[in-house]
């Protein structure tokens, strides 16, 4: 039987308004599905009209301007329902999800569906939750002392991967899932014995850790920013939008 690093894996990515995830919107969103290494990927993707500004940043970010939304986007309503059903479908089939800093847009996915389809992610998935793969908290734990940022474009140079398009969530979300595949190629000796549900349970060990280690951090240097140790998914605020 293949190593999870070998097999099915999903990857899921957002564009968005802001990086506010209790009040900021998706704007389009990709679903890449690929059967086993090397296999030609599936993707799935959506482009949303917000129904609010696109702040001039975030279209700086993706290119996504009020007009193109506005002519090309659909509504938020179907538009979360549909993502919520394809995650749930991929839960249900066992296939890993692959997101980078999977709190931002897993937690944001979950709002917009509140807000728009007066449900949550939770609701969806049903008793098969999300089994999560974040490059981001695997990287910072399994190579702890490297220097340097770690943003996806920086992952993918140091392992490798190639990607093109940037802040387009399709090849966000491809690129995500190589470097995943790569990262348990890398530190197969460390990984291999463990399943991915297995690993889901220890990155949310490893991201409140590596919160706790940042909110120290800020400490010592007088920043009043927080970190939240929460993983895959933040706590839901009675504020949220």
């Amino acid at each position: 039987m293949p190593c999870w690093f070998e097999g099915p894996l999903a990857a899921f990515d957002t564009e968005t308004t802001g990086v506010d995830v209790e009040r900021d919107r998706i704007v389009s969103a990709a679903l890449v599905v690929q059967s086993q290494a090397g296999a030609s990927p599936v993707t799935t993707r959506w482009l949303v009209n917000p129904g609010v500004p696109v702040p001039e940043g975030a279209t700086a970010i993706h290119g996504l301007t009020d007009v193109h939304l506005q002519r090309y986007g659909r509504w938020p309503a179907p538009v979360m329902e549909e993502v919520g059903r394809a995650l749930a479908e991929q839960s249900a089939a066992g296939t890993p999800l692959v997101v980078m800093n999977a709190p931002f847009d897993l937690t944001l996915l979950d709002r917009e569906l509140r807000r728009h389809r007066a449900s949550s992610l939770a609701a969806y998935l049903g008793a098969a939750p999300l089994c999560v793969l974040d490059p981001w908290v695997l990287d910072k734990h399994l190579d702890r002392y490297r220097k340097g940022r770690r943003t996806l474009a920086d992952l993918c140079a140091h392992y490798g991967v190639e990607l093109a398009g940037a802040h387009d969530a399709a090849a966000d979300a491809t690129a995500a899932m190589a470097v995943v595949r790569a990262i348990g190629q890398r530190f197969a000796v460390r990984l291999e014995r463990l399943s991915a549900a297995e690993l889901h349970t220890r990155q949310a060990v490893w991201h409140a850790a590596q919160a706790r280690g940042l909110q120290a951090w800020f400490a010592r240097n007088g920043s009043e920013e927080e970190c939240d140790p929460a993983w895959p998914l933040r706590t839901e605020l009675p504020s949220a939008a």
